[in-house]
């Protein structure tokens, strides 16, 4: 006769230590995610509860809240959303991952930091067009030495961190345009079923007061 066993929950609160500080959105532990990327601070840690990234060490609420407003588009706030296909596609090779980033959001995150500020977030729309593009630089970074090498080609807001050596950058020249085709062809569908799962990779978000 078998007996089966159960392994008891672990709040995340258990893994809190110096390595591990508290998230600027929730509270909760942040764990390593990634290694130092080209172009970024340091290595990327997140958030398992709320799903905040940070880049570098000792976050800070208000400098989240900060950087969160510097996303601000007309009405809303337009965020790469970590919590994306895309991302979870992509993983260091993920066009959110942009030079010079600090915090990446996930709607849950921000309304989460919003909400020190007496606001709700009361709106969330996927940004089709864009959400598009990104999975598509995304899925070239997976094939490239640089990063967001062909989405800052295009123009736009998109920063490159374009690979060290010049041979380097010529493979990835051609792979971005051997490759764009089929690329756009695979990331269509990839965020039509993350728009239609609320995981989408580009989102516009609208805060308001309480």
């Amino acid at each position: 006769m078998s007996t089966s066993q159960h392994t008891p929950l672990v709040p995340l609160e258990a893994g809190a230590s110096p390595d591990n500080p508290p998230c600027p959105a929730c509270g909760e532990p942040l764990f390593g995610w990634l290694g130092p990327q080209a172009g970024l601070a340091g290595a990327v840690s997140r958030c398992e509860s709320c799903g905040l990234g940070v880049v570098g060490g000792a976050p800070d609420p208000e400098e989240a809240l900060r950087e969160l407003d510097r996303r601000r588009d007309g009405e809303g706030l337009r965020v790469a959303n970590r919590a994306s296909f895309a991302c979870a596609l992509g993983n260091a090779g993920w066009s959110g991952l942009a030079p010079g980033s600090r915090y990446l959001f996930t709607v849950e995150s921000a309304r989460r930091l919003v909400a020190r500020r007496d606001q709700v977030v009361a709106s969330c729309h996927w940004v089709p067009g864009a959400s598009v593009m990104a999975t598509w630089g995304t899925l070239l970074n997976s094939v490239t030495f640089g990063h967001n090498v062909a989405l800052a080609a295009l123009g736009g807001s998109a920063v490159a961190a374009p690979a060290d050596k010049h041979w380097k950058r010529r493979i990835d020249a051609l792979a971005s345009v051997v490759l764009a085709i089929p690329a756009i062809v695979i990331a269509v569908p990839i965020e039509l079923a993350g728009g239609a799962a609320r995981r989408g990779a580009v989102l516009r978000v609208r805060t308001q007061l309480l």
